[in-house]
């Protein structure tokens, strides 16, 4: 038996008939398609960055709005923004098996904010302790006590991670009178009392810079990974792209308010600007690891659902949780140096 060779011959050289077309007539040859490409994943990048354009532009005109306000305000969004990032949190503690005390550890959250608004960081921190104590008080009382050590730790961590870390920016928006409780109204007289609506600012830009010029960054450039057990998507030409953005944004929000607002941003010069901006950056990136690594841990992809295009709202203020504790202790201990070789 003979096999057709291209060309629609036999091997004897005689040409095959054309197959009898159903309306009659013979067929024309198929001649099908290339298939087409296959874009799925670069439509759903798109559609995702577009997603984040508009609940970015949706939250910042009112996030300024707070910041500029100062006062209570501040301590109100930040409270709210707890109680969402702590829940998101314990969701991810309870994915991995554990039962968290929930309400010990929001009221324990709510009140860290208020301590911290009313009286400062040292009587914050006082309450950091208080609150484990009582956490290991209340786990006596649970019928429960097979995941007593994992409803312990993941309680008091949620409170730390959201709730201590996060009450910074009440402390940095407030940062003039905190320098006056902790080092006297002399440390405190040449900061002026909304310099840190500045501060608090400046850390919010650099890091969310940084945010964006690694997503930019890493998929004009990215090669080789940063941390490919925890975040696969994230590499080193990122990170880069991160502090050159970060640099690029902090620096420019510098140079406008010099311009326009200089006595909220005389407090520190370029050199110790661009430094800081390097550090925050980096701090970033650092922070929005530690959270892709209980998410991976728990095996989730977003901790939840509430922002479009980013997921929850500890997927937002993952980078943030640590960038603003570390611009506040780098204030103080410029202002305490500062102090020190004034005196």
């Amino acid at each position: 038996m003979t096999e057709p060779t291209k060309g629609g011959l036999q091997a004897g050289g005689a040409a095959e008939e054309p197959a009898p077309s159903p309306l009659g007539g013979s067929a024309e040859p198929v001649h099908p398609q290339p298939p087409t490409p296959r874009d799925g994943t670069g439509k759903k990048e798109r559609s995702n960055l577009t997603l984040r354009l508009i609940t970015a532009g949706t939250l910042i005109p009112p996030l300024l709005w707070v910041i500029y306000q100062g006062g209570p305000w501040v301590l109100g969004t930040v409270i709210l923004i707890s109680m969402i990032g702590i829940t998101e949190f314990y969701d991810l503690i309870e994915a991995k098996g554990a039962e968290p005390l929930r309400t010990f550890g929001m009221i324990a959250t709510a009140a860290l904010q208020v301590i911290a608004y009313l009286g400062s960081d040292y009587l914050a921190n006082l309450l950091l302790s208080a609150v484990l104590l009582g956490l290991m008080v209340a786990q006596l009382g649970k019928a429960r006590i097979a995941e007593a050590l994992a409803s312990i730790s993941g309680t008091f961590f949620g409170v730390f991670y959201i709730g201590w870390l996060l009450s910074h920016a009440i402390l940095l928006r407030n940062f003039e009178s905190k320098v006056a409780g902790r080092f006297g109204e002399d440390a405190a007289a040449g900061i002026d009392p909304d310099a840190g609506g500045y501060y608090l600012l400046f850390t919010i830009v650099v890091v969310i810079g940084g945010d964006v010029g690694a997503y930019f960054a890493g998929r004009a450039y990215g090669k080789r990974k940063l941390a490919p057990k925890i975040s696969p998507n994230k590499t080193v030409e990122g990170a880069l792209g991160a502090v050159v953005a970060g640099m690029f944004f902090g620096l420019g929000l510098k140079a406008l308010f010099d311009a326009y607002a200089p006595h909220l941003s005389s407090g520190f010069g370029y050199a110790f600007g661009a430094a800081t901006c390097v550090v925050l950056s980096v701090v970033g990136i650092l922070g929005d690891l530690v959270e892709s690594l209980l998410k991976r841990d728990a095996m989730v992809k977003d901790s939840g659902g509430i922002l479009p295009g980013t997921g929850g709202v500890l997927d937002r203020i993952d980078s943030n949780l640590l960038g603003i504790p570390v611009m506040y202790y780098l204030l103080l201990a410029s202002t305490f140096l500062s102090r020190s070789l004034g005196g």
